[in-house]
């Protein structure tokens, strides 16, 4: 039998408990967790979703419930496949030339596909800042933008670095993330989708970091391209860092920021010499800065 039990969360506690670990440490078959955004027009109200392929213990429920607000709610999902089950309702996304699925749909042969399962972490193409990000890159190889040396700052899955790497293949390419798990997950989803680790161009270097605070950032500086779908306050934090990392020229494409963030977040840079090119439209919007 499987069973989901739902919790009502904000984005923040969605996202951390996506890419937590350990958090059933008593449980023989720890679930699934998976955290959605039912309806963009509200951005902060999210759902996680536990997915146990057994009947939960009081102390699982009381576990899934701390992770959100309000009563959990039960949903009894008979003898379906559990991992299944918890993909099914995450559609395909298409973003630029991008095709981004889950191992429950099958791959798009007229496009670029990633494969990225949606139980292992947060940034798998279905939330707007990351299928955003993606057409933000795929538009400006379309403009004829070249970079040779690209660093994803907070990579989660791994996904815009792999679609960076598929843009501009020559170039040496750096993912990190603050948490170790979400390197572990951007390794394993690297293999499924045949991206290469490695250190020479066309390849990419994982690292666990805190903003740019690594000594293969430093080695790897001054980049070209920084990608980094947070949030608007680290975001803003970073803006020092991340414009003393840019060569002269380059490129930046921020996400993870509401539209009533966004004059914040570029005049962090406007301030620094980092001026907009390109504002994205709707809730999420996604900035393409340049040096």
């Amino acid at each position: 039998m499987s069973v989901r039990v739902t919790v009502s969360c904000t984005r923040a506690q969605g996202e951390a408990a996506a890419n937590a670990e350990g958090l059933f440490p008593e449980s023989p078959s720890p679930p699934v967790l998976v955290a959605d955004e039912p309806d963009e027009t509200r951005p902060d109200e999210w759902l996680l979703h536990a997915y146990f392929e057994h009947e939960p213990a009081d102390h699982e429920i009381a576990t899934v419930a701390r992770l959100g607000n309000g009563p959990p709610r039960f949903e009894h999902l008979g003898e379906d496949d559990w991992v299944t089950m918890s993909q099914a309702g995450l559609q395909p996304v298409r973003a630029g030339r991008f095709t981004v699925h889950t191992p429950t749909y099958p791959p798009d042969p007229e496009r670029i596909n990633f494969e990225i399962d949606a139980s292992l972490a947060f940034g798998t193409g279905q939330h707007a800042t990351t299928s955003g990000c993606l057409a933000a890159l795929d538009q400006l190889e379309r403009d004829g933008m070249r970079f040779g040396n690209v660093a994803d700052i907070g990579t989660g899955t791994g996904l815009l670095a792999f679609a960076a790497l598929k843009l501009w293949p020559e170039a040496r390419c750096i993912a990190t993330d603050i948490d170790p798990v979400a390197i572990d997950v951007a390794r394993d989803n690297a293999a499924i989708n045949g991206v290469k680790l490695g250190h020479v161009p066309g390849e990419l270097l994982l690292a666990v970091a805190e903003g740019l605070d690594s000594a293969m950032l430093s080695a790897r500086t001054p980049f070209d391209l920084i990608i980094a779908n947070i949030l608007a306050g680290p975001l803003i934090e970073l803006a020092p860092d991340f414009a003393s990392a840019l060569a002269p020229g380059g490129t930046v494409v921020l996400a993870g920021l509401l539209a009533t963030q966004a004059d914040a977040v570029v005049a962090a840079y406007n301030a620094l010499g980092v001026t907009l090119r390109h504002r994205g439209s709707g809730e999420w919007p996604v900035l393409v800065l340049a040096a």
